[in-house]
C-alpha cells in the first residue's frame, strides 16, 4: 500500500435531509428509515455545536501549525479500553453488504456480545489498488447488491442504539466516495450516524490538513496509519493525530499478499510509536488467527486488525449456502481461543490486515 494511499476515513452524505436508502430494497435494514431523519437531526446538531478542544488546548507535536490534537478519550483511547495482559485488543474488518446489509444488525450484535472490540467497517468501492483478491471480490459483491454511503449510514444510525461495547471505525475510499464532498459537511455526518472513529483511504495529501481540521470540528476520532518502514515524518503525523487509534501496517503489498512479519522492526516501530502517540496502536496485515494476534501483543501492541481472514469466512458461507452470521462468530471464537483455530485453504492469498 502505498503511503499516500494510507490515511483514510469514512464517507457521510449531506446533512439537512434524510440520506436516501439508496440501492436498497424496501425494509432491507429493519429500522434504518425510522432512524433516518433522527440520523440527520443528531449530525445537523453536530454541525451547530461548538468544536471540541484537546484537554490541554496545545496543539500536539508535529501536528501542522493551527490544527488541535483531537481529545482522546480518558478510558485510554476508547476502542480498545478494555485490552489487559492476555487480552489484547481486536479489530475485524468487513464491507458494508458483504453479508448482504440486511444481515448487519445481526452480525454487529453477535460482534457486540462477543469479545471483538472494533468493527472496521467499509464502504466497499471497486478495484482498491491496496487489497488483494478476497477483500475485492467482497467489496464488488456489495456494489452488486446496490450498497451505497447513505445506505451504509442510514444502518449505522439504525443499529447504533442498541450496542453496549463494540465500536465501528468507518473506512471510505476517497475517490469512489468522498471526491466532490465537503469535507466539514461529511465528518458531521459521519459522526452524526454514529460511527465512532474514521478512516480515509486514498486521501491526497494536499488535503490531510482540511481532513484533519473537519474531523476535529465535528468531534470524530480519527484513524491515522503509517508503515513499520515509514519515513520519521509519516511517523510523526500519524502518530501527531490519531484519536480512535493507530493503524500500523505491518508490511508493504496488498492485503492478501502473504509476507512474513519483521518482528524486530515492528518491534522497534511500536517503540516509536508508544512514545509519541496517545493513542492505541493496532497492527495490521498478516494477521490471521489468535496465535498472530497473541504474537503482536507481545511485541507491544494494543489490539490487531483481522481482514482477509474472516472476509473469506463469510465468502465461503455465503458460497454454500451457510448462515454467515453463525460463520464469523466461529470465526471471532478462534480469535480469542487459538486452540479452536483451524486452516483455511482459501488464506494461501494472505490476508488484509
Amino acid at each position: 500500500m502505498p503511503e499516500r494511499v494510507l490515511p483514510t476515513a469514512l464517507a457521510a452524505g449531506r446533512v439537512p435531509a434524510p440520506p436516501p436508502l439508496s440501492g436498497l430494497a424496501p425494509g432491507a435494514v429493519k429500522g434504518v428509515a425510522a432512524l433516518s431523519a433522527a440520523s440527520c437531526r443528531a449530525a445537523t446538531a453536530a454541525e451547530a455545536a461548538p468544536a471540541r478542544r484537546s484537554s490541554s488546548g496545545r496543539r500536539a507535536e508535529g501536528a501542522p501549525p493551527g490544527i488541535a490534537h483531537p481529545p482522546v478519550p480518558a478510558d485510554g483511547g476508547g476502542f480498545f479500553a478494555r485490552r489487559r495482559p492476555g487480552r489484547p485488543g481486536i479489530a475485524v474488518f468487513l464491507n458494508a453488504g458483504d453479508p448482504p446489509l440486511e444481515t448487519l444488525p445481526d452480525l454487529v450484535a453477535m460482534l457486540d456480545d462477543s469479545d471483538i472490540d472494533c468493527l472496521e467497517l467499509a464502504v466497499p468501492f471497486p478495484g482498491s489498488v491496496t487489497d488483494g483478491p478476497v477483500i475485492r471480490r467482497s467489496a464488488d459483491r456489495a456494489l452488486a447488491g446496490g450498497v451505497t454511503l447513505d445506505a451504509v449510514l442510514d444502518a449505522v444510525a439504525a443499529l447504533r442504539p442498541s450496542l453496549r461495547r463494540l465500536r465501528i471505525a468507518l473506512l471510505a475510499d476517497w475517490s469512489h466516495t468522498v471526491r466532490g464532498r465537503d469535507l466539514g459537511h461529511f465528518a458531521h455526518a459521519v459522526a452524526g450516524a454514529g460511527c465512532d472513529g474514521l478512516l480515509l483511504h486514498g486521501l491526497p495529501p494536499r488535503l490531510r490538513p482540511a481532513h484533519y481540521e473537519a474531523a476535529h470540528r465535528a468531534g470524530l476520532p480519527l484513524v491515522t496509519t503509517c508503515y513499520a518502514v515509514s519515513a520519521p515524518k509519516v511517523v510523526a503525523e500519524a502518530a501527531a493525530h490519531a484519536s480512535a487509534y493507530l493503524y500500523l501496517v505491518a508490511h508493504y503489498g496488498r492485503s492478501g499478499t502473504a509476507a512474513a512479519l519483521d518482528h524486530d522492526r515492528l518491534a522497534a516501530t511500536l517503540t516509536q510509536l508508544r512514545a509519541t502517540s496517545r493513542a492505541p496502536i493496532a497492527v495490521g496485515f498478516g494477521v490471521r488467527t489468535g496465535a498472530d494476534i497473541a504474537a503482536l501483543e507481545e511485541l507491544g501492541a494494543d489490539a490487531a486488525v483481522v481482514g482477509s481472514a474472516g472476509v473469506a469466512r463469510i465468502e465461503g458461507a455465503l458460497a454454500q449456502r451457510r448462515d454467515a452470521v453463525r460463520e464469523f462468530a466461529s470465526f471471532v471464537t478462534e480469535l480469542r481461543h487459538p486452540a479452536a483455530s483451524r486452516p483455511d485453504p482459501r488464506m494461501k492469498e494472505g490476508s488484509h490486515t
